[in-house]
């Protein structure tokens, strides 16, 4: 699989996440639409970024009974959506679930991918606050596997995990990966980050990148250098 990046367009409206997409004359991106941007503006921004050509990655994090996910993942895969998630944690049924919801009449789907746990929990949140006593890796690998036994085509996950991810479920499960961040930039509130060049070494398939692109002073600049250390 080709490696990509995807920039997370964590925008409040409509009007600013296309006013940015506009900076990227005659490419074609991938990009994330996230809660923010979806809840503000419904499915009409992703028919939107569709029409203009963008691949698009509808992170909604789905976690809820098996029939009402199934019924979400229905609608939201009929929006042309390239890659949507669900959340691990709902279980192996749930996920199958989602998996199921997601074929389209035409035999076709979008990727379907669970989150492990989020780049902003840490070890100690994860048992402290969640009462989860295994170590932290150990559990992004268990939900890993068993998004693959659900039938999934990946997961979310640090690229700091990705590959221990690969190694325990197979090189051909994609890694999405989000705490990516330049060496000269700052973390925000990401815990377990690494850079877009660290990320490649590691073997993950997508990185996703929001504020370092989004607000930079050029982010079409940006987005070029994120490129060249991951895709080239």
């Amino acid at each position: 699989m080709k490696r990509d990046v995807i920039i997370a367009l964590d925008f409040k409206d409509g009007k600013t996440a296309l006013n940015f997409l506009d900076k990227f004359v005659d490419k074609k991106l991938f990009v994330k639409v996230g809660m923010e941007l979806f809840y503000a503006e419904g499915p009409s921004i992703v028919k939107e970024i569709k029409e203009r050509g963008h691949k698009i990655f509808l992170d909604l994090k789905l976690h809820d009974i098996p029939n009402t996910v199934k019924g979400g993942m229905r609608s939201l895969s009929h929006l042309g959506v390239d890659i949507v998630n669900v959340h691990a944690a709902g279980t192996i049924s749930m996920m199958k679930a989602a998996l199921e919801g997601s074929i389209r009449e035409d035999g076709t789907r979008p990727l379907v991918i669970a989150v492990t746990q989020l780049t902003s929990t840490s070890e100690e949140r994860m048992k402290e606050e969640l009462l989860i006593e295994s170590k932290i890796n150990d559990t992004i690998v268990h939900y890993a596997k068993n998004a693959k036994k659900a039938g999934l085509d990946g997961v979310v996950c640090s690229p700091l995990e990705a590959g221990m991810v690969k190694n325990a479920v197979g090189m051909d499960f994609i890694t999405v990966t989000p705490g990516v961040r330049f060496d000269d930039g700052e973390k925000g509130d990401q815990v377990r980050v690494t850079t877009p060049k660290n990320a490649k070494e590691i073997g993950t398939d997508f990185i996703v990148l929001g504020r370092p692109i989004t607000q930079a002073e050029n982010p079409v600049e940006v987005y070029n250098r994120c490129v060249k250390e991951f895709c080239e």
